[in-house]
């Protein structure tokens, strides 16, 4: 048990409790604790009733039963293996940029589940946070199942056509993926390759709550030729299309 113990306090501490809490919720449901339909997103429910906790348990609660089992672990795997390579790679050091970019996806997810009647959100967010991984290190290559190699900035597509093969919607795979692209583009894409104008950043509040470390900066609005990197961030922003080393899939 020391070893498991040891093995999750290793984890960096912004996806240690997400991660804890995507079991935790799913086991209170499972366990019949709380009737499972009060944790998932019914837009009724949230105006009419006020359960302002919905967007919440929708995002953390996932049915686990002999059907979908599989693929909860894939997913809760996702969650682990991307979350913690993106807050101990790119985002190192900055857990307020880090908060901020789930947050964002967060809130995208919830409006587009309240509009299109999406129940579950915890695989959209998962798949948000994949997908930024996936165009941070799109140019390397990585190893899926079978051998099958191919660059990261496919991955998405790969694990979406993944995740609905073993039984996923689709539906909140895509939603998923269209969340990451949106922060992204507007996050670094377009005001630092296509020198436009800054949309998104990082509200003060979150740094005065989650402070960076090793030099961290506020916020990412500006070309990267504007500031200095850096230097201990390898896989950070530091140039144009440099942006993140690359490990094997499944691989630690």
């Amino acid at each position: 048990m020391s070893d498991i113990g040891d093995w999750f306090r290793s984890i960096p501490f912004i996806t240690r409790y997400w991660f804890a809490a995507s079991i935790a919720v799913p086991l209170i449901g499972k366990l019949g604790l709380v009737d499972f339909r009060n944790l998932l997103l019914f837009p009724e429910m949230v105006f009419s009733r006020f359960h302002i906790w919905r967007p919440v348990t929708a995002t953390l609660y996932f049915p686990i039963t002999p059907n979908t089992g599989f693929l909860y672990l894939v997913n809760l795997y996702f969650l682990y293996h991307y979350s913690t390579r993106l807050e101990t790679g790119s985002f190192d050091g900055r857990p307020a940029d880090y908060i901020f970019m789930l947050l964002f996806n967060w809130i995208c997810i919830v409006i587009t589940g309240l509009l299109i009647n999406m129940q579950l959100l915890m695989i959209p967010l998962i798949m948000s946070v994949l997908y930024v991984w996936a165009q941070f290190n799109k140019d390397t290559v990585v190893s899926f199942w079978f051998g099958t190699q191919f660059k990261a900035h496919y991955l998405p597509w790969v694990i979406l056509a993944f995740n609905f093969i073993i039984g996923g919607s689709f539906v909140n795979e895509l939603t998923g993926n269209l969340v990451g692209h949106l922060y992204f583009f507007l996050m670094f894409k377009y005001p630092m390759d296509l020198g436009g104008r800054a949309f998104l950043s990082t509200p003060e509040f979150l740094y005065r709550f989650f402070p960076s470390r090793r030099g961290g900066v506020s916020g990412f609005g500006v070309p990267p030729t504007r500031r200095q990197a850096p230097q201990d961030n390898a896989g950070g922003f530091g140039g144009r299309h440099n942006w993140g080393q690359g490990f094997r899939l499944g691989g630690e």
